[in-house]
């Protein structure tokens, strides 16, 4: 629990002294030109790569197989995209990083002794309907109506009336 707090108070450190490096050794305009073009190139990256992985998250549940792999790279896509979004230039190199495939299954394999996917599967994926309940009494369109409420303490009072 003490490493994230540790990294959580080192990492603007290291992003102060980062900009400060680079910018000495390329100029300041160069440098905010490498944070806007890192930051544009989170949001396309994540734009292209997202979609495949939902497709492929997509591919997996209608297989019936588990889609926890897909879920992880997923989260770890956004995670690169917010770093690579956010300014700086140490939470860029490890954004880039994640965006690659290898890196996301290095973490894949590191994470998955730890974690557990629930999930209900039938014959063409996910199962989007709860189990059957005996106290659950389905009501057709034609067998439910609505109507207000006349004594409801929610009603507008009208003016005028008695």
């Amino acid at each position: 629990m003490r490493l994230p707090l540790v990294l959580f108070l080192i990492a603007p450190l290291i992003e102060i002294a980062s900009f400060i490096l680079v910018g000495q050794a390329i100029g300041v305009l160069p440098t905010l030109a490498l944070i806007i073009l890192s930051a544009f190139a989170g949001v396309v990256l994540l734009r292209y790569q997202g979609a495949g992985i939902l497709r492929r998250l997509q591919s997996e549940a209608q297989r019936g197989m588990d889609p926890g792999r897909e879920l992880v790279h997923g989260a770890l896509l956004v995670v690169a995209a917010f770093l690579l979004i956010v300014p700086g230039f140490f939470g860029d190199i490890i954004g880039i990083l994640l965006f690659l495939p290898f890196v996301r299954d290095l973490a894949w394999r590191l994470i998955k002794p730890r974690l557990v996917v629930r999930s209900s599967f039938s014959d063409a994926g996910f199962r989007t309907s709860r189990p059957k309940d005996e106290n659950v009494v389905d009501l057709g369109d034609d067998e439910y109506q609505r109507e207000p409420d006349p004594n409801s303490p929610w009603r507008s009072p009208r003016i005028g009336r008695d």
